[in-house]
């Protein structure tokens, strides 16, 4: 019997250490560092509980790899923080290196800002970094508390008005998709110049103005589908935004903004863009423009 404790006692051990080996590591890190424990603030109302295969949510804000970094990047919008500091250990010698890559690239922050809620979305972000390897991050939300509040008690009264129980997801998503483009107009002035009198960008103005520009219609969409816990991001391509979600056990692309032509005619409602695959989405721009050209390296779900 003597002969069988010593190994057990053994592989007892390596997995204690195993389990153990980071946490002791980042103490000690910290402590010969002299560095603050992390502030791990809770997550608000609008923070979504799941991953993407591009972005993950972040279990200790302590990276070791550039997509580690990139990981707290997107955690500390998705758990709704407008600020958060975090420290590069010293085993990580390319980690500011590393935060200047993500930081610096715009197209990259936009990108991951879409995997988040409308709500905890930033308008911009500042991250500041020294040689002692400490990184905050800072940022300015898309919108106010008095937007947001406005925004979900019309999000409320829609549903209420319009969903009822026995509706299945693709139905509810129909409902929605056809009530806010005949509710919506497409904002030619602020694609024209830039401006606007109306935060036709944003789901305030698709929902509460009426008017809207390709973001405005995809975050309105977008807090419906929150509301009916359906997984889904937006896909930006250079010129445009839409909708990504899962459904089925399928991932399909849902684009109002081009389901809601401009005519001289009138209001025109369509599903050309309703629920579709790569190929599908191809076919309805019928080659012609590049509107829909995104990146799937960074949309890992439509990477077929």
């Amino acid at each position: 019997m003597k002969k069988f404790i010593i190994p057990i006692i053994l592989a007892i051990l390596i997995v204690l250490e195993l389990v153990f080996m980071n946490p002791i590591k980042n103490f000690a890190t910290d402590v010969i560092n002299n560095r603050p424990e992390l502030i791990i603030l809770p997550k608000n109302e609008y923070y979504k509980d799941y991953d993407f295969l591009y972005v993950e949510r972040s279990k200790d804000y302590i990276p070791y790899s550039i997509k580690d970094i990139r990981n707290i990047f997107f955690s500390v919008i998705n758990n709704g923080w407008d600020e958060f500091t975090f420290y590069c250990p010293n085993e990580y010698e390319d980690c500011i290196k590393d935060v200047q890559t993500i930081s610096g690239n715009d197209t990259l922050l936009t990108n991951i800002n879409n995997y988040t809620s409308p709500f905890n979305a930033f308008t911009s972000i500042e991250t500041t970094y020294d040689d002692s390897g400490e990184v905050n991050i800072k940022l300015n939300k898309l919108y106010s508390k008095e937007q947001i509040n406005i925004i979900n008690k019309e999000v409320d009264r829609i549903i209420k008005e319009l969903i009822t129980d026995n509706m299945n997801n693709e139905t509810k998503i129909r409902t929605i998709h056809d009530y806010i483009i005949n509710n919506t107009y497409y904002d030619k002035v602020r694609n024209d110049t830039g401006n606007s009198t109306y935060a036709s960008n944003t789901a305030y103005g698709a929902l509460i103005e009426h008017q809207a520009i390709c973001s405005g219609y995809a975050d309105a969409m977008e807090l419906f589908l929150n509301k009916f816990n359906i997984k889904n991001y937006k896909i930006a391509s250079k010129t445009h935004v839409w909708n990504a979600l899962y459904l089925d056990n399928n991932w399909y692309h849902l684009d109002l903004t081009w389901d809601d032509p401009v005519s001289e005619r009138g209001p025109i409602l369509d599903h050309k863009y309703f629920l579709v695959n790569n190929d599908e989405l191809t076919k309805a721009d019928d080659n012609n423009i590049d509107t829909h050209i995104f990146d799937k390296t960074i949309y890992l779900e439509f990477n077929n």
